[in-house]
């Protein structure tokens, strides 16, 4: 049998060697559940692997290698698969949003990354990283500005934020970087490009009050949801999860400003960081 070649880092490997994951599996006539079953994973993070928007790890990898006869083809590439510019704990998150049909999120006392500028960006990474170089937090800055990118096509994916009255008052950077920020999100939504919510505080106890949440959804592939604390981050794709999840984000959508409602409370906030005001 013909081996199949060893993939180009500079494609889309993760995607690639989905394809051939699922071929292979087809070939030797194994279901998804079959071959996730001994490596205790499900039949649907087969489908994600297959799909690209999940990564293929080296154990796993030297599994489907010795179950579906590859020679080690799996194994040697996922050094291609695994090359990440995003730290560890959030590559795989960002591989999987970049190939997204729609994003949901709730962001608590941050801007959302895809919509952050670079001003913003740097001083989060600044106080993320106070001892870090300056190469260091550019390329971090770097890497979250290519992210936006998403955005520069028209419609897909679907974007929509639940953001915290808090992120909007927490004066990141000063007034000036505030207000760009702002105007930012503004000028999106104004495109109709985002849909954008504010929860305020008026909104009391909700039903994200652990932390933030992001769900995205996918052409052919299971929804998943990532969930994040300080350096650490995990991609979940557990049925009752994800139901879970999508029920909090519903509710906070709920709860929030309408986005009407909630374009003017982002411009009239930064209108008032442009003359320098101070908020509770």
């Amino acid at each position: 049998m013909t081996r199949p070649k060893d993939l180009d880092p500079s494609s889309n490997p993760r995607a690639l060697l989905g394809c051939e994951l699922r071929h292979a599996r087809e070939r030797v006539g194994l279901s998804q559940e079959a071959l996730g079953a001994p490596i205790f994973v499900s039949g649907s993070f087969i489908g994600q692997l297959e799909a690209g928007t999940r990564r293929m790890h080296l154990e796993y990898a030297r599994h489907f290698d010795e179950v579906l006869g590859m020679g080690g083809f799996f194994a040697r590439n996922c050094k291609a698969v695994a090359k990440s510019k995003y730290p560890d704990h959030f590559a795989e998150a960002a591989e999987a949003e970049a190939v997204a049909t729609a994003i949901r999120q709730y962001a608590t006392l941050l801007i959302p990354g895809l919509l952050q500028t670079k001003a913003y960006a740097e001083e989060v990474f600044r106080a993320y990283h106070p001892t870090a170089t300056d190469e260091t937090i550019d390329d971090l800055v770097t890497a979250r500005l290519e992210r936006a990118h998403l955005l520069d096509d028209p419609t897909t994916p679907l974007l929509w934020a639940v953001i915290d009255e808090a992120a909007l008052r927490r004066e990141v950077g000063g007034c000036s970087v505030m207000a760009e920020v702002l105007h930012h999100v503004v000028g999106l939504m104004r495109k109709r490009r985002v849909i954008v919510q504010v929860l305020p505080f008026s909104a009391g106890a909700h039903a994200a009050m652990d932390g933030p949440l992001k769900l995205m959804e996918f052409e052919d592939a299971p929804q998943l949801s990532f969930v994040e604390a300080p350096d650490m981050g995990k991609l979940l794709d557990d049925p009752a999860t994800i139901a879970r999840h999508t029920l909090m984000f519903n509710l906070l959508q709920a709860a929030a400003l309408s986005p009407r409602e909630s374009l003017a409370l982002i411009e009239s906030v930064a209108q008032d960081y442009e003359h320098g005001e101070q908020h509770p």
